[in-house]
């Protein structure tokens, strides 16, 4: 069976990620398109650079959580494509060996030369830290207003799905919410979250739960 995880903030924070925005709009404090934007980083790049650093340092503080393994358990079963839409690597951590990442990844950088050339990076990024062409490496995280160049790519998988499971994201944020509205029509969908924005019918089952509770439970009924 091919199964398609659609997986968003919620299955990250149960590992102490901190969850992309809060109510008022602000990012730990920052205004989110001054440390998520082009414009962000062109105005004021030490902030940004640091901003990152202080969440990729966070991230490699935190493990995954029963989430990422159950869904890691779920490919001795069945072909299991990951979309995430969180920068952590947690799913990879867990195990889960395809995971394709909507909106870039902490662990890695780019070059604002070449957007082609990206790097693996754990330490900080510092203003200076070039690429191989001198120009300063970035963070290799899609911002508000860049392209997410994987999407087409995630709108292919679930299309081929026979069975999609939403974790932890509300679905509201586009383009990823337009995902599941590519699924085939006999496939049929999970849902998990502890607020649960779309109902139960004869296509879909929700777990109003958190992902440590209610992806466990999803991954038992497929077995």
């Amino acid at each position: 069976m091919k199964i398609a995880v659609l997986t968003g903030a919620g299955v990250s924070a149960e590992s102490g990620i901190k969850t992309f925005r809060d109510s008022d709009g602000l990012w730990e404090g920052h205004d989110v398109m001054e440390v998520a934007s082009p414009e962000g980083f062109e105005r004021n790049p030490e902030v940004v650079l640091d901003f990152y650093n202080q969440r990729r340092r966070q991230l490699l503080t935190v493990q995954p959580n029963a989430a990422h393994r159950a869904l890691a358990a779920l490919e001795k079963m069945h072909e299991v494509t990951i979309i995430t839409q969180n920068v952590d690597d947690l799913h990879e951590r867990a195990g889960s060996t395809n995971v394709i990442h909507l909106h870039g990844e902490l662990l890695k950088v780019r070059s604002t030369f070449d957007e082609d050339l990206i790097l693996d990076w754990k330490e900080d990024l510092n203003l200076g830290d070039f690429c191989e062409n001198n120009h300063q490496l970035r963070p290799h995280i899609v911002w508000f207003g860049e392209m997410v160049p994987m999407i087409e790519v995630a709108a292919d998988v679930v299309a081929r799905a026979d069975a999609v499971i939403i974790v932890g994201t509300s679905m509201q944020v586009y383009p990823a919410a337009g995902l599941v509205q590519y699924a085939k029509p006999d496939a049929h969908i999970y849902f998990v979250d502890p607020k649960p924005s779309i109902s139960e019918s004869k296509r879909i089952t929700v777990f109003a739960e958190k992902a440590s509770i209610g992806v466990p439970k999803v991954v038992e009924l497929l077995k």
